[in-house]
């Protein structure tokens, strides 16, 4: 009841901005594995899940890296095709088309992400977009402070060991990774992973509530991730 005239303005903000709903609603992978329906301000353009295969070469946590294999594939060499010249020495096709390549990961994140409407580059900043996850606390699908909820597409890459120990956490609208490096650009997923399995190992109601208090500062996120 508090918080329903900033809501309300939200909305009606939302609803002028751009075409489409005033809230996104997607399916999450919460603490056990347990699917919900996922409540946030919308603040991309209603196609935003469609183009993320699109995007997928300027996810952040994509690395790319040389890949070790020899300069004449052995399949060029035993049909003899016609070699290139790459640095004073004779390469194949192969070798030229598969010299870089980008490594597989389970999470998504766009920097300068092109889905973005004008007020939604303001509601993720500030944070205001996540108010409707309150109403999933209500519900009991997520805590206020967690690991935050995966969507599906993320969720089903994460079956190792390393990364089960993560869903053994609450969901949460706030939480380790937020605090420590939300907004960050250079974060890899191996440290994502670290952190969210730290929060499980440590989870406390005074750990909880140090870090609601870390939140406040870190509400406001300076890069556009």
């Amino acid at each position: 009841m508090v918080l329903s005239p900033l809501i309300l303005t939200i909305a009606i903000l939302i609803k002028i901005d751009s075409k489409g709903p005033i809230f996104y609603i997607s399916k999450r992978v919460g603490r056990g594995y347990k699917i919900f329906d996922f409540y946030k301000f919308r603040s991309m353009r209603v196609d935003a899940d469609a183009l993320v295969d699109k995007l997928k070469k300027n996810n952040q946590y994509l690395k790319v890296e040389e890949k070790p294999i020899p300069e004449v594939c052995e399949k060029c060499a035993s049909e003899n095709k016609l070699l290139m010249i790459m640095d004073g020495r004779p390469v194949c096709e192969h070798y030229v088309d598969s010299k870089k390549i980008i490594n597989k990961t389970s999470f998504v994140k766009f920097q300068n992400d092109p889905r973005i409407t004008k007020l939604g580059e303001f509601l993720r900043k500030s944070s205001i977009d996540e108010l409707p996850q309150l109403w999933n606390v209500l519900k009991g699908d997520m805590s206020l402070v967690g690991n935050r909820p995966l969507p599906l597409y993320e969720a089903e890459k994460l079956t190792k060991d390393q990364s089960i120990l993560r869903f053994e956490a609450p969901a949460g609208i706030t939480g380790l990774w937020q605090v420590s490096k939300r907004g960050k650009a250079d974060m890899s997923e191996e440290e994502r992973i670290e952190l969210d399995n730290e929060y499980a190992n440590n989870r406390n109601l005074i750990y909880d509530m140090k870090l609601l208090l870390k939140t406040i500062p870190a509400l406001m996120q300076k890069e556009n991730v």
